[in-house]
């Protein structure tokens, strides 16, 4: 059994909005994704972070969750991206997703997951890019509440956090975000959203005794990393 993540994988399965036309590495980036999911086995779990759906909403959306759960992988944790426009109510996508016999696709939002002693929490975050005006402040404090809920919920035990949005980015850091993190004693943390030429200014490896990654898909070449054994 292993632990992998991955994020932003846009698919456009259902709706008009494949990356392809971005050319680059996203030429072909679903038979990518396919031949990425090779090295994860049935019995392993894979968070993903986030922008993962173009669809407007679940039914627009039902050919990219298809994809998505017979990829090999026991469960798939979902996060929210800020294009995923389709994301709605835990109990309407739970709902959805049972009646469409996803068996595989599983909600982290205002909870945590157990991948054997350690929690798997996490919510969207925030980026600079977002203005904070009055209804943007109600976001962004909706944001480390649902956090701080996701890693109370864990407990005692180490913990492992998923963001889509990079909580630090060089010449910028979320600051109530990071403090989250450490005061509850995070020892890993993954995010996506960074694309193209972003990835260079992406931060990686150990601050603070947190080790950040980067997983957005096309920064892996659409493989999903792997975070432990």
């Amino acid at each position: 059994m292993a632990l992998y993540a991955i994020g932003d994988t846009h698919l456009s399965l259902g709706s008009s909005k494949p990356m392809d036309v971005f050319g680059g590495g996203w030429t072909g980036y679903v038979d990518k994704l396919r031949r990425g999911f090779e090295a994860v086995r049935p019995e392993d779990t894979v968070v993903l972070c986030g922008d993962l759906s173009w669809g407007m909403s679940l039914e627009e959306a039902r050919a990219d969750f298809a994809f998505l759960d017979a990829l090999p992988g026991e469960k798939k944790l979902l996060l929210k991206g800020n294009h995923d426009y389709w994301w709605t109510t835990a109990r309407k996508m739970n709902g959805f997703f049972a009646e469409n016999g996803f068996t595989t696709l599983e909600i982290l939002h205002n909870n945590c997951w157990l991948y054997g002693e350690i929690a798997l929490c996490g919510t969207r975050g925030w980026f600079y890019e977002e203005e904070r005006g009055e209804h943007s402040a109600k976001v962004f404090n909706r944001e480390l509440i649902r956090l701080e809920a996701s890693l109370k919920a864990a407990g005692e035990r180490e913990k492992y956090c998923f963001l889509h949005y990079p909580p630090l980015y060089q010449g910028y850091r979320c600051q109530e975000i990071i403090d989250l993190l450490e005061r509850y004693h995070v020892t890993r943390c993954c995010y996506g959203h960074l694309h193209g030429g972003s990835h260079r200014l992406a931060v990686s490896g150990t601050q603070d005794g947190v080790e950040y990654r980067l997983v957005a898909a096309d920064y892996l070449g659409f493989c999903p990393e792997k975070i432990l054994d």
